[in-house]
């Protein structure tokens, strides 16, 4: 068994092959559907292959595939051993993949069907061709802001009436010529994404997963679309994780010692689709942490069976209040003649220092007493003793205090 790595050019490939040791430069390749069938008639069915993901490596893996048992490609990203390399050329990257590929240390990319194919470069050319429509619809706006014009009266700038707005502005020359082109362009993207949209529903129809995915509320043909064409055969996946893993939809936390944890996500087509969801959306304000929606996430494991559970958002299912917990029921007030040693003896332990003492060393009148009398203004008022600190030991001899303060009254309020 003999394993071919191959780094892969616009023009041309460069080969090395290893048969379990170190691997060996055999030369170039042109990029072309026939060198790559003399390159694929050379080899026997036992060899692999393995090349780099890029713009043609589908292609080239789809020629190579009837010639070899196994055509694998590699993410580039996580060939460490070619990006954090000193030497960087063709010849050592191929090596490299072909040693890797011997010791099965390849991170490798999968590889989908023909209507996967198909499927992923529809939603990717509607894709830019929305972003380019974008860009177009900002080169206009950015022409009213240059000139001094304001915002359109109209709802949607490009719409009937925000046309006609746009029509009675007093432009210069040049830049009536500009508003002029990007309008013609935007009808022509516009009805370019007519066309992809036709298509994407077409496939939809005869595709039962993109169906029973637009059940979900939220979900339509463009975003059911690309769910399916980044995920494929869904059989692939243990677990709903790995799926939300594979995504990328799931937080990824660096932290270092106690620094601060940064989350996050990445920027594949399926996130940034996903993120247009209703409960996914960032226009909520600030206070969105705070809703039950957005401690949900779209996508949920299942426990009971294998799978994917999609939940509905929280707007169509009944809000349950929350139960409110039972308040302590207030103690009834105490009226009697009471002194400072028979507050502190009767009043519970972290009540102790509730008792605070004025400028002219008297305590203030009790808070419980004073809320009563408030809510009850005619209650009889009882005389309240005082005593020095000094007097307690006596009180506990049984003896009288040597001195007292005096008795005052409770004073009535008026309500």
């Amino acid at each position: 068994m003999r394993f071919v790595g191959l780094d892969v050019h616009r023009d041309f490939c460069e080969i090395a092959i290893s048969e379990g040791s170190k691997a060996r430069s055999a030369g170039r390749v042109d990029t072309t559907p026939e060198a790559l069938a003399v390159l694929g008639q050379s080899l026997t069915a036992q060899d692999k292959v393995i090349l780099e993901s890029t713009g043609n490596a589908l292609e080239i893996a789809r020629c190579l595939e009837p010639f070899v048992a196994e055509v694998v490609i590699a993410n580039p990203m996580h060939v460490r051993a070619i990006s954090h390399a000193k030497v960087k050329n063709d010849q050592f990257d191929a090596r490299t993949l072909a040693e890797l590929l011997a010791a099965d240390l390849v991170p490798r990319v999968w590889i989908g069907d023909e209507q996967t194919r198909v499927l992923r470069r529809l939603t990717s050319r509607r894709a830019q061709l929305v972003r380019a429509r974008t860009r177009t619809k900002n080169e206009i706006t950015a022409v009213l802001v240059r000139n001094l014009k304001g915002r359109s009266p109209a709802s949607d700038l490009f719409g009937k009436q925000g046309r006609a707005w746009l029509a009675g502005l007093v432009l210069p020359a040049d830049e009536q010529d500009t508003v002029a082109a990007c309008l013609r362009q935007i009808d022509f993207l516009a009805s370019e994404i007519l066309h992809v949209d036709r298509q994407l529903a077409s496939y939809a129809l005869s595709s039962p997963e993109i169906r029973r995915l637009m059940t979900i509320p939220g979900v339509g043909v463009t975003t059911a679309a690309t769910l399916i064409a980044a995920i494929g055969d869904i059989d692939r996946f243990p677990s709903a994780k790995k799926l939300v893993g594979y995504l990328g939809i799931d937080p990824r936390v660096r932290q270092s010692g106690r620094g601060r944890v940064v989350s996050d996500q990445d920027t594949r087509a399926a996130a940034r689709v996903l993120s247009t969801h209703p409960r996914a959306s960032r226009r909520a304000g600030r206070d969105r942490r705070h809703r039950p929606q957005a401690r949900r996430p779209l996508l949920a494991a299942t426990h009971q069976t294998p799978g994917l559970r999609v939940q509905a958002p929280d707007r169509h299912r009944a809000q349950t209040p929350r139960p409110r917990t039972a308040r302590r029921r207030p103690h009834p007030p105490r009226l009697a003649a009471r002194s400072w040693r028979s507050d502190r003896q009767t009043a519970r332990p972290h009540r102790a220092t509730a008792h605070r003492t004025s400028r002219t060393g008297l305590p203030t009148p009790h808070p419980r007493l004073d809320r009563h009398q408030q809510q009850n203004p005619l209650a009889p008022t009882q005389p309240l003793t005082f005593m020095r600190r000094s007097d307690i030991g006596r009180r506990k001899r049984g003896a009288q205090p040597a001195c007292r303060i005096g008795q005052i009254p409770m004073q009535r309020r008026d309500v």
